[in-house]
């Protein structure tokens, strides 16, 4: 009779015997094994992808290396996705046990990868369908989960140690070429070092990029530099989408992948050295930031995506804390918070990147600033938008104007409208202009019906209304694009005394920070703003101020404009060049026009600016009188009196 103690001892034999014969059978057939696990990869290429697979040669090396040569995927009747010609393996065994694929050692020597795009398609379409039992499914994703789940695969796939020789990861976009040729990738003793090639049509260049890389621990410190002189170029983005960039150096590094408590952090750093951007849309000039770092934190968790604010952005000496959101928890809400710390008015304007601030050079200033923006928006209660903006000013003065003297506003200068990068005819702004009209000069009809029209607000807002900014967004987003503005009279006025009328960020935001310091420094009086604004709109075609708008419509003087003439005039300043499309062919206003220029006199009663008495004789139709009226497409009547088709003869038949 057998203790216990030799029970345990015998079973032990049994497990190790079986295990053992469990290893040396699958190292007998190991072999067989391998050719059926390539045939099911390939069965289900050719079912589920419709794309071709195959190995040349496959075998074991040593206990757990497996040695490939001619490894290739080809879609049907698209170009081949991948080419490897020798690649060498090794899998962690224990870890495959568990089913979870580890590799130890890579070597890959002659090879490329390629992505295609052409009339034809593109060659990796079919690996891009959605699977339809996730896809149909009405469970909540949980963002944590998947994300964890996709790193450890991924960096399990990555070898502990590396080498790599000519591998090619080539971009095809409909004849707009890029090719990046790993030369050398060498990661041992987790230090990598490769040498890389990028070429387009244009240029090549080769790059360096060297660190640590740790997959194991999800730990990785990583640079980017140029090998050969100059800045490194980034491809493709160029010929593709009119977007040239390049950089000196680039650093990545990942400090912590962690999950806990449901919630994935990762934490780390990036920082860029003189990054430089050009696009037509960002601004007329390259756009250069010298140093630029941004210490990240990213929360996953089962129903949120997220910076946290305790992360960090810093370029040149501008610092600020990020934060954003998205959640799906009840709705789906998107949140932005931004938070300027302390910081003195000077530092702020020397680091504004180069190129996207161009007004704002030479200019100085005194004192310290914070700034706070608060966005939210429902997706499913849109109406419920927060965009809170707040700077909170100490001793702010700005000592010194750039290129943009706000100062010429008080005095006489030269406006020159800039359209389409073409600058018009020149107009004095002063009283050496006989069409220029003082304020007092102007028909309070007009004052009154153009700022209910363009900026109701103007006499009490400092430049910007919350609001206006509110709609704007929502209807921005709403229909995907930048369909409406929220410009008050002081950006207007921004606009065309300093600014052109390019449609770009650069411009936008120097608008912005100008509006600011114009209306919070005082530098010109609501009055002087207005007067300004009325004598250099454009108000039709090659006719600038009030002055030349009288006369060019009514023959009259801004003063003897009458209220039915000030609400045409009003109406017409979103798009004065195309004023004759409100008349009819017999030279009358169309009626949308009409109902255009009632509404705004009903809303100018309901306000209290216009009284019954005012609108007594509205029915009697506008008459053009000026230069005007020959703009109008008015036809010649087609009857025509048969007596006034005689005609008197010098003598008689």
């Amino acid at each position: 009779m057998r203790t216990r103690k030799q029970k345990i001892i015998l079973a032990l034999k049994i497990i190790a015997l079986v295990f053992i014969a469990i290893v040396v059978g699958l190292f007998v057939f190991r072999e067989a094994l391998l050719q059926q696990t390539i045939d099911k990869v390939s069965h289900k290429m050719e079912e589920d992808y419709n794309s071709d697979f195959s190995v040349k040669k496959a075998s074991f090396v040593g206990l757990s290396g497996l040695d490939f040569s001619e490894i290739i995927l080809v879609p049907k009747d698209a170009d081949t996705l991948f080419h490897i010609q020798k690649m060498k393996t090794s899998v962690n065994l224990w870890r495959l046990l568990v089913g979870d694929v580890q590799l130890g050692t890579l070597e890959i020597e002659n090879g490329y990868v390629q992505l295609v795009k052409n009339k034809y398609g593109r060659n990796f379409d079919d690996f891009l369908k959605k699977d339809e039992a996730v896809s149909d499914s009405n469970e909540k994703r949980d963002y944590a989960k998947i994300a964890y789940n996709l790193i450890s695969k991924v960096l399990n796939l990555i070898p502990t140690d590396m080498k790599v020789e000519n591998l090619e990861f080539r971009l095809d976009d409909n004849g707009k070429k890029t090719t990046v040729n790993f030369q050398k990738l060498r990661l041992i003793n987790k230090q990598l070092e490769t040498s890389v090639e990028v070429a387009t049509k244009a240029y090549s260049q080769r790059i360096r990029i060297e660190g640590f890389a740790d997959p194991r621990n999800k730990k990785a410190d990583i640079r980017f530099f140029n090998i050969d002189t100059g800045a490194i170029k980034v491809p493709y983005f160029d010929e593709r989408f009119s977007l040239k960039s390049s950089f000196d150096s680039i650093r990545i590094k990942v400090e912590n992948i962690d999950k806990s408590g449901g919630e994935l952090h990762i934490d780390g750093f990036a920082s860029i050295a003189n990054l430089m951007i050009n696009h037509k849309k960002i601004a007329s000039k390259d756009v250069v930031i010298k140093n630029a770092k941004f210490d990240y934190r990213f929360l996953l968790g089962s129903n949120f995506i997220s910076i946290d604010s305790s992360s960090t952005v810093e370029f040149n000496k501008i610092k600020f804390h990020p934060y954003l959101a998205y959640e799906t928890e009840e709705d789906t809400i998107y949140k932005l918070k931004v938070a300027i710390p302390k910081m003195k008015a000077q530092d702020f304007i020397v680091s504004l990147p180069d190129g996207l601030f161009t007004h704002f050079q030479g200019m100085e200033a005194e004192g310290n600033f914070e700034y706070n923006l608060d966005f939210m928006f429902n997706k499913n209660k849109p109406n419920q938008l927060i965009f809170d903006s707040k700077l909170n000013k100490e001793n702010l003065k700005i000592t010194k104007y750039g290129e943009a003297n706000l100062t010429k506003l008080n005095g006489e200068f030269i406006y020159r409208a800039i359209i389409e990068n073409v600058q018009q005819r020149p107009v004095l702004v002063g009283s050496t202009n006989p069409n220029y009209t003082p304020l007092d000069q102007i028909s309070p009809y007009l004052q009154k019906c153009v700022l209910t029209s363009e900026d109701p607000s103007f006499f009490s807002h400092r430049g910007f209304i919350n609001e206006a900014f509110k709609q704007s967004i929502l209807k921005n987003i709403r229909t995907k694009k930048f369909s409406r503005g929220a410009s008050t009279i002081s950006m207007q006025l921004i606009k065309n005394v300093f600014l052109t009328r390019e449609k770009t960020l650069s411009r936008k935001m120097e608008e912005i920070l100008l509006v600011y310091i114009l209306e919070n420094n005082r530098i010109a009086s609501k009055e002087r703003m207005l007067e300004v604004y009325f004598n250099i709109i454009e108000w039709g075609p090659n006719v600038y101020g009030i002055g030349e708008a009288a006369q060019f419509y009514f023959q009259k003087s801004p003063i003897d404009l009458n209220l039915k003439e000030c609400l045409f005039l009003a109406t017409i300043v979103p798009k004065p060049k195309k004023f004759m499309w409100q008349f009819d062919n017999a030279g009358n206003l169309k009626s949308y026009a009409t109902q255009q220029q009632k509404f705004l006199s009903n809303l100018m009663l309901r306000r209290g600016l216009l009284t019954a008495e005012d609108t007594i004789g509205q029915s009697t139709p506008i008459q053009l009188t000026g230069k005007a009226h020959s703009f109008l497409n008015i036809k010649v009547q087609d009857s025509i009196p048969a007596d006034s088709l005689a005609v008197e003869l010098p003598f008689e038949f």
